[in-house]
């Protein structure tokens, strides 16, 4: 056990959090994201939802300030008619942990978010989030 560390972070977690240097990026999945096929690490927390393990990982990650929009969405495919109100949720947490609030955010296209997970995530943490498209490529900034 240690302290300030929130128990949603796993041991294996919190492991991989420290490994990774500015400029390495994480997703986390909803319940439906092919994470064993794009990730090259994956971390299972299921029965966990997205906002939970994304308001514990900001406790502890700093987004990049070097960029404009270290927090990528992935966009709704066009013509599939689904609302997307989970993103009002992630916007309030990244705005209690970095003053720039939504303007950190981006959306990209699915097929692009599965690449750049493929290519450039250090790790995918798959979740039991039912919410559609609620997935989300943080990107790390420096600790100061």
């Amino acid at each position: 056990m240690l302290k300030g560390i929130p128990s949603i972070i796993s041991p294996e977690l919190l492991k991989i959090l420290c490994e990774m240097g500015h400029t390495d990026e994480l997703t986390i999945g909803d319940g439906n994201f092919p994470g064993h096929t794009y990730g090259k690490k994956v971390i299972r927390l299921d029965g966990h939802g997205v906002p939970e393990i994304l308001d514990a990982i900001l406790q502890l990650f700093p987004l990049d300030t070097y960029v404009d929009h270290p927090v990528t969405l992935m966009g709704v495919v066009p013509g599939d008619d689904v609302k997307t109100p989970i993103w009002d949720k992630y916007k309030e947490i990244v705005a209690k942990h970095d003053e720039r609030g939504a303007a950190c955010f981006e959306e990209i296209d699915k097929w692009e978010f599965y690449d750049r997970t493929k290519n450039h995530s250090s790790v995918v943490i798959m979740t039991g989030e039912s919410e559609l498209y609620a997935n989300i490529i943080l990107k790390k900034g420096v600790v100061k």
